[in-house]
């Protein structure tokens, strides 16, 4: 009897642990993954402010940096984006003052709006951060302090993935940030298979991993079949696969 073949899924995740978490995920999941980081991590040497009330991290990577450094709270409210950020946080040492109900900036914004007025709030996260978050703080009264602690740039030779896609060849596609699909369709640019690429996602399953990304997935052609409701990794995997497993066995 003939095997069928399994369902392939492509994930953009920076080429560390996270790719290493997320591959072993996917094959938990019955899927083969396809690792195919469009993400790297450029450290700028800044370290958050200590002079704030509430300090506001949106990342893992950002914490790990900010930790590095030896960057301490000193007493600040700290605040994270997500789990994922606040485990790392408490791994660096540091309280865990609030983890807003929505992993998001717009999550951040109605979790910290009612109490900044006047406050001065330090903001640290990557080059590629929401205006959402510091708008909307400031629209509350906050004082608001950005600190970049690192660039994401594409990884030179990125983009596997999209000839993969062009001929047809992926099940799922799982996009982690509006900045993956940016890099995605760049890479496809630079291979000369952008509109294939982008049509054999439509044939395909896409995840994204909230509403920004999604919106900047649609607005590029690509059509998102998936947007879980609790804004994590393993969430997003796990939906996606087992929405496409059913079709892809067809």
């Amino acid at each position: 009897m003939r095997e069928e073949p399994r369902l392939r899924v492509a994930f953009f995740r920076p080429d560390d642990e996270r790719t290493t978490e997320a591959a072993e995920l996917i094959e938990s999941l019955g899927a083969d993954p396809v690792a195919d980081p469009m993400l790297a991590v450029e450290p700028t040497g800044s370290v958050p402010r200590t002079d704030a009330d509430y300090v506001v991290l949106t990342s893992k990577t950002g914490v790990e940096l900010a930790a590095d450094a030896g960057w301490d709270p000193a007493g600040a409210k700290t605040v994270a984006i997500g789990q994922s950020t606040a485990d790392a946080l408490e791994a660096a040492g540091h309280a865990v003052d609030l983890v807003p109900e929505e992993y998001s900036s717009t999550g951040l914004v109605d979790a910290l709006e009612a109490e900044v007025g006047g406050a001065r709030v330090e903001v640290a996260r990557s080059d590629h951060g929401s205006e959402v978050l510091t708008e909307g703080l400031e629209a509350a009264g906050a004082y608001v302090h950005e600190t970049i602690l690192y660039q994401l740039v594409r990884p030179e030779g990125a983009g596997e993935s999209t000839e993969m896609a062009a001929g047809g060849d992926l099940g799922a596609a799982l996009f982690t940030s509006s900045l993956t699909v940016t890099h995605f369709l760049a890479a496809a640019d630079e291979r000369g298979v952008r509109r294939e690429a982008v049509e054999g996602l439509n044939d395909a399953v896409v995840g994204a991993i909230g509403e920004p990304t999604r919106k900047t997935a649609e607005n590029a052609g690509i059509e998102v079949d998936v947007v879980p409701d609790t804004a994590d990794f393993e969430t997003l995997a796990a939906t996606a696969v087992e929405d496409a497993a059913p079709t892809y066995r067809e």
